[in-house]
């Protein structure tokens, strides 16, 4: 049974590669209770005749996720209280059994591990053990068990598992001998000290070195795909030593442009004398809305147009504002009427020259006058070089 089920692990294992099983990996523990009945006519009992509970206790460890190991120690108790008690006992432990069993998840063996339990498996156990029958003879015999378990497997993290046991446990009895541990090597089963026994139990299975109470399924990948990731390694190491020499060279760039400003806050300082402009005191206002000069407007536009005439060279540039009401698209196009018609006055009332003349239409304003009324104007810019 050993040699079948490692046969089995190695085949499950090449479809489903685990995480390494540690010395103090996947070891549970738990207990156990129940009623047996003897397979024979035994006495006063029968099969479903008799009834003895028992109680047990069961250590083990899964090697794989298919073949495990366990350890049973049961013990059964009187269910008479005369000599002719099932086991054949007058003592509240009738018979004890200890044995050594090797377990079979036939779950994970035919449908495969997924990387953690499933909620309801079915585990087989079969091994050999030592009974001690308590009582007038105190014998000692050899005992074949085997056992299949329903098991449902609780919590998030599947640490508990709850499971129902159906078993068949027979004594092994030597030929002409009552004492198989004092006995020869021939021996049989014996269906006199045969039972038929159902328990219901628990085991915890303790936390793992992989974090979890129970098999990791390991993240394999292949040849090629580390192949792959190497490459890109490569790629990203060159990547990562260009960058550092793009990074040397931002270095000495920024340690020249350093020097270089240095340099510059080292020389004398140069002094710009910036040309103001100079602004020509008369103003010509104009209605909200409008492009037409009111015929009191024209007493600021002749002062301009005689200075003009005083200073041949002289040259004027006309800036036409509008106040904020309004859309602006509409501010902008009259601001710049504003401007040509005070042109238009220079050149045909006055006889300036056209070319001494410019305009420049500057949209809606505040900034003039917290008054709309005096930012609806023209101004006059003297712009003699």
């Amino acid at each position: 049974m050993l040699a079948a089920g490692m046969m089995a692990a190695s085949v499950n294992a090449q479809n489903t590669a685990i995480t390494a099983n540690k010395a103090g990996d996947n070891w549970y523990m738990g207990i156990n209770a129940g009623l047996a009945t003897p397979q024979q006519k035994f006495g006063d009992y029968g099969f479903f005749k008799g009834f003895a509970p028992k109680v047990g206790v069961r250590v083990g460890k899964n090697l794989t996720t298919v073949f495990g190991l366990a350890a049973d120690a049961d013990l059964y108790f009187l269910s008479k209280t005369d000599s002719k008690s099932m086991m054949g006992s007058k003592t509240f432990i009738n018979n004890m059994n200890v044995d050594l069993l090797g377990t079979f998840n036939l779950s994970n063996l035919f449908a495969g591990y997924k990387g953690e339990p499933r909620t309801v498996e079915v585990i087989g156990l079969a091994g050999l053990g030592w009974t001690h029958a308590f009582g007038y003879s105190k014998s000692n015999a050899v005992n074949a068990k085997a056992a299949i378990d329903l098991a449902f497997n609780l919590g998030e993290a599947k640490a508990w598992q709850i499971y129902i046991e159906p078993a068949l446990i027979y004594g092994l009895e030597h030929y002409g001998h009552s004492n198989v541990l004092t006995a020869g090597n021939d021996f049989k089963f014996d269906s006199r000290a045969a039972l038929f026994q159902l328990s219901a139990g628990f085991n915890y299975k303790f936390g793992n070195s992989n974090g979890t109470h129970n098999f990791a399924v390991a993240q394999l990948r292949d040849q090629a795909e580390i192949d792959g990731l190497n490459a890109k390694i490569n790629e990203l190491r060159a990547d990562n030593n260009a960058k550092d020499g793009q990074l040397s060279a931002k270095d000495q760039q920024i340690a020249d442009l350093k020097k270089k400003l240095a340099d510059c806050e080292a020389r004398p300082v140069q002094v710009v004398e910036e040309k103001k402009e100079n602004v020509l005191q008369p103003h010509v206002i104009f209605r909200q809305g409008k492009s037409t000069i009111d015929p009191a407007q024209y007493a600021s536009i002749e002062m301009v147009a005689k200075y003009m005439k005083n200073h041949k060279d002289a040259k004027v540039k006309v800036q036409g504002y509008a106040s904020p009401e309004g859309k602006a698209e509409f501010n902008q196009k009259l601001s710049e009427k504003r401007a040509e018609v005070v042109k238009n006055a220079l050149v045909k009332r006055y006889k300036i020259a056209a070319d001494r003349i410019t305009i420049e239409g500057l949209g809606a304003t505040d900034k003039l006058s917290s008054e709309n009324d005096f930012n609806r104007v023209a101004m006059f810019i003297d712009t003699t070089k």
